[in-house]
């Protein structure tokens, strides 16, 4: 899917920024509008009303997902590697758009849930497919799942520095080469 035109990326982005930083509650269309730099007309040009703009941003969100594992599937280093490497919240579109998902499906939205759920198995897939263990794959994703957590939650100072995340890969790279022992 191509990235949407420049003012819907923008009114997105500006959702995005809302969720992230004061929640669903505060992502107003008005408040969108305003952020965006639009009008109310603006906005609901390009989403009709706020269910079209959170389907917006869950197709967004697949789009981005979708993307990384292809990148993932195609990384020199390998899946396990990129993904684990890729896992420090670095506030990309990506951790930005799973964030704010995040937020939504935390209010119960559904389409939030699934997507998030799909974004998910895409990575597993792409891991069982290397390491064709799907225990093994999952423990890979969970510890993704520490390190992005404690990262995208904790600040910058507990973003994993170069030295553990060299530590952390040595690891994954043994699990992955079958040397790991139970």
């Amino acid at each position: 899917m191509p990235r949407p035109p420049a003012a819907r990326a923008k009114l997105l982005d500006a959702f995005v920024t809302i969720l992230n930083e004061q929640g669903e509650r505060a992502a107003t269309l008005e408040a969108v509008a305003t952020a965006a730099g639009v009008s109310k007309g603006g906005l609901l040009y390009h989403f009709g009303s706020k269910d079209a703009l959170v389907d917006g941003l869950i197709a967004y969100l697949i789009d981005l997902a979708d993307e990384d594992v292809a990148t993932m599937r195609q990384a020199p280093e390998g899946a396990a590697v990129y993904y684990v490497r890729s896992s420090n919240f670095e506030d990309s579109a990506l951790d930005r758009a799973i964030v704010a998902a995040t937020r939504l499906s935390q209010g119960d939205n559904a389409a939030a849930q699934q997507a998030l759920l799909r974004m998910q198995q895409g990575w597993l897939d792409a891991l069982t497919d290397e390491v064709r263990d799907p225990a093994i794959a999952r423990a890979i994703i969970l510890l993704g799942d520490g390190l992005y957590y404690r990262a995208a939650f904790g600040g910058k100072a507990l973003v994993a520095s170069a030295e553990e995340m060299d530590d952390l890969l040595g690891i994954v790279r043994r699990i992955v080469g079958g040397g790991a022992t139970a």
